[in-house]
């Protein structure tokens, strides 16, 4: 039970989403980053980066998924975060990429949360697609994921020894790659091509 004196703070509170801006906070406080400042250091609220938060005393912790989405937008998830959330990979990634239109990106720009560094990364108009909304993020569909993988890892997947390709959509990833540059569709017919002697040969071996 907060003291009598937090009272106040926890009403305004209340009228602020899980995830906020402090453009937001103008409009519950009068003298919002006076407002913020005591928020923060009583725990209520957690500082994302300049002017993001997180109201975590009332609504708890948003979903790196989420977080990553309200920080840059419009934007998705992608790249190995994707690939492990779709189950083509199965070691927990270190770092949750971000695909933006926004140009203000780079690893400078990045944020950690929760132990996970999210980074951003601009995308061009004519790729960014292939995603769905889930929850309060953006994700990209497992096909999307590979080819962003491939397209800004430049043709290389640092697992490619570990990953499962097999339910992925071939002609969905065959025709999404037709956006991207000919090396990027190359590498991904080729693995599909890998995929398809492997089950080829395994079904040799069981004749």
């Amino acid at each position: 039970m907060p003291p009598q004196n937090d009272k106040g703070t926890l009403v305004r509170l209340k009228g602020l989403p899980r995830l906020f801006r402090k453009q937001d906070a103008e409009k519950i406080a009068p003298h919002s980053a006076v407002f913020l400042s005591r928020a923060e250091k009583k725990g209520f609220i957690q500082r994302l980066n300049r002017g993001n938060y997180i109201n975590s005393f009332l609504f708890g912790l948003a979903p790196i998924e989420e977080v990553a989405c309200f920080l840059k937008s419009p934007g998705y998830v992608s790249c190995e975060w994707a690939l492990h959330y779709h189950g083509l990979i199965l070691q927990v990634p270190s770092v949750c990429t971000v695909l933006s239109l926004s140009s203000a990106v780079g690893r400078h720009r990045s944020v950690t949360y929760q132990g996970i560094r999210i980074e951003f990364s601009m995308i061009s108009p004519r790729l960014f697609f292939g995603f769905q909304t889930i929850d309060n993020f953006n994700m990209a569909v497992a096909e999307k994921a590979l080819l962003d993988t491939l397209y800004y890892r430049k043709g290389i997947l640092p697992v490619e020894d570990e990953i499962e390709l097999e339910g992925l959509d071939h002609a969905r990833l065959m025709d999404m790659a037709g956006a991207y540059p000919a090396t990027v569709s190359a590498v991904a017919r080729r693995l599909l091509n890998v995929m398809d002697s492997e089950k080829s040969l395994e079904c040799q071996r069981l004749m």
